[in-house]
């Protein structure tokens, strides 16, 4: 994982009038933000667009940020949620190739205790042909209504 060190930047997902993705102006963020020194890109990630588009819109955008991120900084790519079993199917199916890792989210409606965090991660590691990045909200921060105090995240890193 030594390839995510530096600035990596949250890539918004442009759409135009009619709520298709703009991914003329995809290509132009991507352009600017590699030009800007970025050392590494992810898209589809917790925060933005990722969960309002369909599989087909995020296998589209995933294979355009590829071909015009050419290999010249790492892409990750954000694949997660809170049903684990659609998390693996969708990480089956993607094609991945160029794709250097996925960040994926420990789920934060159905708040599941310690061993169901390792057991979500788990399954998507073994699943991911590529470096999975674990994401978990905290207290105050996006998905607030997730805090888990006694969630052991180093914990649950080592285990995995």
């Amino acid at each position: 994982m030594k390839k995510f060190k530096g600035t990596g930047v949250a890539v918004i997902t442009p759409f135009k009038n009619d709520m298709s993705i703009d991914f003329s102006s995809m290509g132009k963020i991507i352009e600017h933000l590699i030009g800007g020194g970025v050392d590494y890109l992810v898209i589809l990630g917790t925060t933005g667009e990722a969960s309002t588009l369909n599989r087909d819109e995020k296998s589209a955008l995933t294979s355009f940020a590829v071909e015009a991120v050419n290999k010249r900084v790492p892409l990750v790519v954000g694949i997660g949620g809170n049903n684990t079993s659609e998390t693996v199917s969708y990480i089956r199916q993607a094609d991945l190739e160029g794709v250097d890792a996925i960040l994926s989210v420990a789920p934060y409606y159905n708040k599941p205790n310690q061993r169901g965090i390792y057991q979500h991660f788990r399954q998507i590691a073994a699943t991911s042909p590529v470096p999975v990045i674990l994401i978990m909200f905290r207290h105050g921060q996006p998905a607030a209504s997730c805090r888990r105090p006694a969630w052991n995240w180093q914990g649950t890193v080592k285990m995995l």
